[in-house]
């Protein structure tokens, strides 16, 4: 796969996307639609699904994507593909918190080794350029052109003070017993793949999820945070958590900046 050529088209798609969720996310009338059958999450997901699938079987034809939305790609596999989450976390976008996602990944033999994750409400822009280096934009977003970008790093660890991020509207019990095993300086919450990205930024090290996900819900994360030298593993074994496996259903995973002293399930 050409990453100079998939990277632009990936990035312009999340941007697109984007822009079509805020405007459901800002219509006047979201509170009753959210409501209703036709709800803006619906919407939202359907519009964005539409137009990155869309963009990626033109610029594509042979690759396989998997989304969320279109069930019937869920039995579909093959050693490379596309897995899209046009609109990750529900809740967020439900509640106004704005901690909502769009996520495009390429995985090549079980690693998601590309991807974008774009947070249209915070205005943050997350991915892997073409050598597989994962960078954050700021500026306007222009479609075509990459405005100014910082290179992402994990940070390096101190076991004594760990800055640990768990999800929002997933967090139970099993979780903050498993957190309590750390010496933790402090803890953030965040939603959606984002977590993931904090972790790449170095402002978490350590994000453990004890609860069920699929796999559009990690990839783009996941590969924002291997390229900016983090590492995510399955929490029962700390094997390297893979794609493309059957169901593309999600083990409980624990991602990471190197030097964290993982503590056992």
């Amino acid at each position: 796969m050409d990453f100079e050529t998939v990277m632009p088209v990936l990035r312009r798609l999340s941007l697109e996307a984007g822009d079509a969720i805020m405007e459901i996310y800002t219509s006047d009338d979201f509170d009753v639609r959210a409501k209703s059958d036709d709800s803006p999450v619906t919407a939202a997901d359907e519009a964005a699904d539409a137009l990155i699938s869309a963009g990626l079987k033109a610029a594509f034809p042979d690759v396989l994507c998997v989304t969320e939305e279109q069930a019937a790609s869920h039995s579909q596999t093959a050693d490379s593909f596309f897995i899209v989450d046009p609109l990750d976390g529900t809740k967020e976008f439900v509640h106004r918190r704005g901690d909502f996602t769009v996520n495009i990944a390429y995985v090549e033999n079980g690693t998601p080794v590309r991807g974008v994750v774009y947070a249209p409400a915070k205005g943050r822009l997350f991915f892997t350029q073409a050598d597989g280096t994962t960078v954050e934009e700021t500026g306007d977003f222009d479609k075509d052109t990459v405005g100014t970008v910082k290179p992402l790093s994990v940070a390096t660890p101190d076991n004594n003070a760990l800055m640990v991020v768990a999800s929002k509207s997933h967090r139970d019990q099993a979780t903050d017993d498993y957190i309590g095993k750390y010496g933790v300086k402090d803890m953030t919450s965040a939603g959606s793949s984002l977590k993931f990205c904090l972790v790449a930024t170095g402002e978490a090290d350590l994000y453990p999820r004890l609860g069920r996900t699929m796999e559009w819900d990690t990839a783009a994360g996941h590969a924002v945070l291997l390229g900016a030298g983090g590492h995510v593993v399955r929490f029962d074994d700390h094997t390297p958590l893979t794609y493309g496996k059957a169901d593309y259903a999600n083990p409980f995973f624990i991602a990471y900046a190197p030097g964290v002293d993982l503590k056992a399930a």
